[in-house]
């Protein structure tokens, strides 16, 4: 996920995305417990993509107040 397309995201969406990517983290996980797991970088992707909608989300917040 590209930070210019977090950006033009609105903060519901946002929110709505790190619901999606907590979920998906969570489902790699589980593959990779139960060796299911193709590429264990995918883990490490999504953890950085949560940080990125993490960042930007207080970015925002910190901008409204």
């Amino acid at each position: 996920m590209k930070i210019e397309d977090i950006r033009k995201m609105s903060v519901a969406e946002l929110q709505k995305e790190l619901v999606a990517l907590k979920e998906e983290l969570f489902k790699l996980r589980f593959q990779n417990a139960t060796n299911q797991l193709e590429n264990p970088k995918q883990i490490e992707s999504v953890k950085k993509d949560i940080a990125r909608v993490k960042t930007i989300i207080r970015e925002q917040e910190l901008k409204n107040n």
